[in-house]
């Protein structure tokens, strides 16, 4: 009886295994697809503010008539007559003003209510005209050179001496020049001027010397400090400056009256004419910019005067590394007439590499710079290069927006 319970069991035990045997083993899941990993969205940088101001330039200069960026680059001097009229008419991008401009018909002083309106109403034109606002400018050197500053109704009479009397006057000590020179410029703001073209870097100590009553007095270290100051006041108040004449005048005669020529060595003017205008730039940053002389300097050009030079104005832009406005000195002068082909000297001013024209005959010079774009005598490149530089110039002295509209 054992024996066969012995074998049940025994039978039991191995139907048991063999069923456990033939149980299915439960399936491992297989593993899952990885998410697929998102990349991280780039977003692009916000553009500067640099990037944003250059915007705007150039969204104007692409919007503008050939006719309209030719006028901007022209600074001329406010004729007697149809002075609001020729704003539009030539689309003007400034207006230099003189002595007769502070004076009625009568030669009697005007107000300054009366001064300041006029000035608005060339504004005012303009805006009507292209919406880009003139450079208004003067001489306003201090000294002999007071173009609108010699009117007692404009600018109290202590304002704007000679720096030469200013040095003998111990002006230069602690901050007394500098406060002088901002409130000067904040007069000339007031009356509704953006530039002066001012001031004189040129380095000259002989008394006998053209230039001489117009500077410092001093050494070229001395100059360039006097600069510095002059510019880093005047363009702080939100007044416009250029330094003049590049690449400096030494001791040459009148350029009003004919050619002058100066012999000297390149290494005179890299040791000494240079400094006060390397001086200003680097006070004055984007609100500054250069005129360039009439004289005939032999060792950068024997042929040309300066104001027509391509090679002066080379050595400014690369041995000086300024890329700021470059103006003429006014084409008018005798000095430049003999040099000009059919008598378009604005032509030959602009391929030298001159941004704005300064000029009383700008009537007859325009329409000859029409002229030579149209029939390829001068590449209309020339003149974007030359109108985006005055933009950005007017762009830096708050005459335009800094941001493209919303």
């Amino acid at each position: 009886m054992r024996s066969i319970l012995a074998a049940i069991l025994a039978a039991l035990t191995l139907c048991a295994l063999s069923a456990c045997g033939a149980q299915e083993q439960p399936e491992t899941p297989a593993p899952e697809d990885p998410a697929p990993v998102q990349e991280p969205v780039e977003t692009p940088p916000a553009p500067t503010a640099e990037e944003l101001a250059a915007q705007v330039v150039e969204d104007l200069l692409s919007s503008m008539t050939l006719e309209e960026k030719v006028g901007q680059v022209f600074f001329v001097r406010c004729p007697a007559e149809n002075a609001v009229e020729d704003v539009s008419t030539y689309h003007l991008g400034g207006y230099i003003l003189f002595g007769r401009d502070v004076r009625d018909s009568a030669g009697n002083w005007l107000t300054k209510e009366q001064f300041t309106k006029t000035i608005q109403s060339y504004q005012a034109a303009a805006k009507s005209d292209t919406g880009i606002p003139l450079l208004i400018g003067a001489d306003e050197e201090g000294g002999t050179v007071r173009r609108l500053s010699a009117n007692p109704n404009l600018v109290p009479a202590k304002w704007f001496k000679s720096p030469q009397w200013m040095w003998d006057n111990q002006y230069f000590e602690g901050n007394i020049f500098s406060e002088y020179t901002w409130e000067g410029s904040g007069f000339l703001l007031e009356c509704g001027l953006n530039v002066n073209l001012a001031p004189v870097c040129d380095v000259a100590t002989d008394p006998n010397a053209f230039i001489y009553d117009r500077t410092l007095g001093q050494d070229a270290e001395t100059t360039a400090e006097f600069v510095r100051s002059t510019v880093d006041a005047m363009t702080g108040s939100g007044l416009g400056s250029v330094l003049k004449h590049f690449p400096g005048y030494g001791s040459n005669t009148d350029t009003h009256t004919g050619i002058a020529l100066d012999d000297r060595p390149y290494e005179d003017f890299v040791n000494g004419d240079f400094l006060p205008f390397l001086s200003g730039m680097a006070a004055g940053g984007d609100k500054t910019a250069v005129l360039v002389s009439h004289n005939i300097v032999e060792c950068m050009d024997p042929d040309l005067p300066a104001s027509l030079s391509p090679a002066v104005h080379d050595i400014l832009r690369s041995d000086l590394s300024f890329d700021g406005v470059v103006m003429t000195d006014d084409l008018a002068m005798e000095a430049v007439n003999a040099y000009a082909q059919d008598d378009a000297v604005a032509v030959m001013a602009l391929q030298a590499g001159n941004d704005l024209v300064l000029t009383t005959d700008y009537r007859a010079q325009i329409p000859k710079v029409l002229e030579a774009v149209e029939n390829g005598t001068l590449e209309e490149d020339v003149i974007d290069t030359a109108c985006r530089r005055v933009l950005r110039w007017k762009q830096a002295l708050g005459l335009l927006p800094t941001e493209p509209d919303a």
